[in-house]
């Protein structure tokens, strides 16, 4: 296996988990947490944890407040094994948080205190390229739960740009979040990642609004074409479906009980991703994603779920 460094950069927050369906968090009820959460965080937890019997790295780039919900971040990144090199903690700002509804049709609504938080404050620039390059960072991924403000945007894809001319692969979910669409440049900013990604994994949600009316195997060649390496469609509890330049290959979702669903297809493309980038042929990649984001569901709280490489392969029945 090659040696692998993986990174994501972007919000970490500590999510809380209405107690009561249906209340779209508009009326009093009880809530569950602090939860570690945050998209890039949930991703690069997963990522350490898959990577390191591997002998892979996994680094961060964000920020938390100096509070305690910093501070339940902070100590699961490193039960992760998450390099904190580029891990600010912000004196006298509060730590980024999520507020969560779940609803009888499944569906969620969220209320988030993202830009005005630490967690808006992730080092970026030519100190994130600096810090990344220092660890030998081989695959960067982005989360577009990241790219609602105007100003954390315009600072990862500066980045995204200074490390992709210096050889570094991009991942991108475009993990759209209606919540966070205050302008016309979010999708803008997805779209333009999208080109420049080499591992590319929408959700059907997002294949919607992205490609419109339009089949997967037409969207996925067009990118292919573009230069990707491999490109995903997660289907939830409908399985999933991938592709790269070797052919395709699809599979159902595993019948698990579901617990809480957020953070699963973090979990999903984190592991893909280090596998895939370590040179996990599709198919077997494929599935352990996909047994990684059954394991997800299964647990109250975002990063709960979070599975290594040998528990993945002891739900395959591989071990």
């Amino acid at each position: 296996m090659t040696t692998l460094c993986i990174g994501s950069m972007g919000e970490l927050l500590v999510e809380f988990v209405c107690a009561d369906k249906d209340g779209r968090n508009r009326r009093p009820a009880s809530y569950r947490g602090p939860f570690p959460s945050g998209a890039p965080g949930i991703f690069i937890d997963q990522a350490a944890r898959v990577g390191r019997a591997l002998g892979a790295r996994a680094v961060f780039a964000g920020a938390v407040g100096d509070d305690a919900f910093g501070a339940v971040i902070t100590d699961r990144l490193a039960e992760g094994g998450v390099d904190p090199a580029l891990v600010r903690v912000v004196p006298g700002v509060p730590t980024g948080s999520a507020f969560v509804s779940y609803n009888s049709d499944g569906s969620r609504d969220f209320v988030f205190n993202i830009a005005h938080s630490a967690a808006a404050r992730f080092p970026d620039g030519a100190e994130a390229e600096a810090g990344f390059r220092a660890a030998g960072l081989n695959v960067l991924h982005i989360s577009g739960s990241m790219l609602g403000d105007p100003g954390m945007r315009a600072r990862a894809m500066d980045l995204c740009r200074r490390l992709k001319a210096a050889g570094v692969a991009l991942s991108v979910d475009p993990n759209i979040r209606t919540e966070l669409m205050a302008d016309r440049g979010y999708l803008q900013t997805v779209q333009a990642m999208i080109g420049m990604g080499d591992f590319i994994l929408p959700s059907d949600a997002d294949a919607d609004l992205l490609f419109p009316g339009e089949a997967f195997e037409s969207w996925s060649a067009r990118l292919l074409a573009q230069g990707a390496r491999a490109v995903v469609l997660k289907r939830g509890d409908q399985g999933c479906v991938g592709r790269d330049a070797g052919g395709q290959a699809a599979l159902p979702a595993h019948r698990v009980p579901v617990v809480d669903p957020t953070g699963a297809g973090d979990c999903f493309c984190a592991t893909f991703v280090t596998l895939t980038a370590l040179g996990q042929p599709l198919a077997e990649a494929l599935a352990r994603a996909n047994a990684a984001g059954a394991l997800a569901v299964g647990k109250l709280g975002p990063m709960e779920g979070n599975a290594t490489l040998a528990q993945i392969d002891a739900f395959l029945g591989l071990t």
